[in-house]
């Protein structure tokens, strides 16, 4: 059910997104920016269809961003976030990256999975460079958490 996704997957991936962006709950990814990150993403297939999806960008040398969590309205509160999530982090492990954040509008979700809040200023400048281009930018109102594994 959860795999590796395909350039065949990017444009689900995307209308996903793209969906919650619309709604203010997201940022929103260009098909440009899918197709350059497609090796960081998992999705969540039922039945030929791609319910969800995730992204695990390396940051930096021992720094991953969970990115892009989405999970579509129908099939919400299965634990389908939580097993992409958890997918992220076991590549990440394998990786030996050692630590995960996430920038989200919904903390409370990461912090049941063990992430913990912290300052903006923790993160690497590197990371702000896609924050750069938000619309929402300098003003922006995501929770940084992270994970140490």
């Amino acid at each position: 059910m959860i795999r590796k996704a395909t350039i065949d997957d990017i444009k689900d991936i995307q209308e996903l997104i793209n969906f919650y962006a619309k709604a203010d709950r997201m940022l929103p990814r260009s098909l440009n920016e899918l197709y350059e990150n497609i090796r960081d993403f998992f999705v969540y297939e039922d039945a030929g269809k791609i319910l969800g999806c995730c992204g695990l960008h390396i940051a930096w040398e021992n720094l991953a961003e969970v990115k892009s969590l989405a999970v579509s309205e129908t099939s919400q509160k299965k634990g389908i976030g939580i097993m992409l999530v958890r997918e992220a982090l076991e590549d990440a492990k394998k990786l030996k990256v050692k630590r995960v954040f996430a920038l989200t509008y919904v903390p409370l979700f990461f912090e049941k999975l063990g992430f913990k809040k912290i300052e903006h200023s923790e993160l690497p400048h590197k990371i702000w460079s896609e924050c750069i281009k938000c619309v929402k930018f300098p003003d922006c109102a995501e929770n940084a958490l992270a994970l140490d594994i």
